[in-house]
């Protein structure tokens, strides 16, 4: 099975490439072989590489720039990803997107299902849930999984910057009423490539397109259990080696202003991923993986 991957550069990406080792060949692509601003660029490298499965961690990634940039960010991950699933449908391929809990407005009291009425409320969540809705709108048997507060050892992310300010200050000020799960880029990887061993190739090197047909949908893929921003930091910062270790305040949303609202609830259920693929980890047992 030939597998093309989106993004390698970054932090589910690079996972990604070295995740699927095994399962076939996988061709790793970042933006400069493969921009998803540029639609000639995707066909392009599609039919010349001819993949039996796209994986498409890539994205618009800057919530906050996005507002400023809306065109950009609906073109890369708005309407991209419905060129890749268009693409992979003439070839006979399957694809798995990535998106995320930002298509909700976080005012459910629980856990979000996929069946839940999505409502983002910022220029990054009404993109990412157009992409969304264009690979449904494809025709090409596809894997869409949402995710949340993604972070790894690598690239820009929350972890690392925590790490970094509590090298630099004697105190930290997290917004503690957003509610969400810690996922670790290295489990989301690993979820995906279990998912496709699961799948399994067709003939001639094909993807089973039957399984993947009958597996097509929508699933949250998060690490179990939640918390909030601060209580991520305050996990983080328990761990730091030094015997310095900075005070982690609690704040408020409203006191921690930002171009693009976030949800106060991004907390997904991933009961539909685990009936029917596999379990997930909690958020800080991945957590404390990830630190050591």
């Amino acid at each position: 099975m030939k597998i093309l991957v989106t993004g390698r550069s970054g932090q589910v990406g690079y996972e990604l490439e070295r995740s699927l080792q095994g399962l076939g060949e996988v061709i790793a692509m970042d933006a400069e072989a493969m921009d998803l601003a540029d639609f000639d660029a995707i066909r392009a490298v599609m039919r010349e590489i001819k993949p039996s499965l796209v994986i498409n961690p890539a994205a618009y990634t800057a919530v906050d720039k996005a507002e400023s940039e809306p065109e950009l960010a609906m073109r890369i991950n708005g309407e991209a990803p419905g060129v890749i699933a268009e693409e992979a449908r003439r070839l006979g391929a399957g694809v798995i997107h990535y998106s995320t809990d930002y298509v909700f407005d976080g005012n459910k009291a629980g856990a979000y299902t996929e069946d839940d009425v999505t409502l983002p409320l910022n220029v990054y969540g009404r993109t990412k849930l157009a992409g969304e809705q264009a690979v449904q709108a494809s025709g090409a048997p596809h894997l869409i999984l949402r995710t949340s507060w993604v972070y790894g050892a690598r690239g820009r992310n929350f972890l690392l910057t925590v790490r970094r300010l509590a090298a630099e200050r004697d105190e930290l000020r997290i917004v503690d009423d957003q509610y969400g799960a810690p996922t670790w880029c290295r489990t989301i990887a690993d979820t995906t490539a279990h998912i496709v061993a699961m799948l399994g190739a067709g003939k001639q090197g094909g993807i089973d397109l039957d399984q993947w047909q009958a597996k097509s949908g929508l699933y949250h893929l998060t690490a179990q259990g939640q918390t909030s921003w601060h209580g991520f930091a305050q996990t983080i910062v328990a761990h730091w080696s030094t015997e310095r270790k900075p005070a982690v305040i609690p704040i408020a949303t409203k006191d921690y202003p930002t171009p693009a609202r976030r949800p106060a609830n991004s907390v997904l259920s991933c009961q539909k991923l685990i009936d029917t693929f596999c379990q997930l980890p909690r958020w800080d047992s991945a957590l404390n993986l990830c630190l050591e």
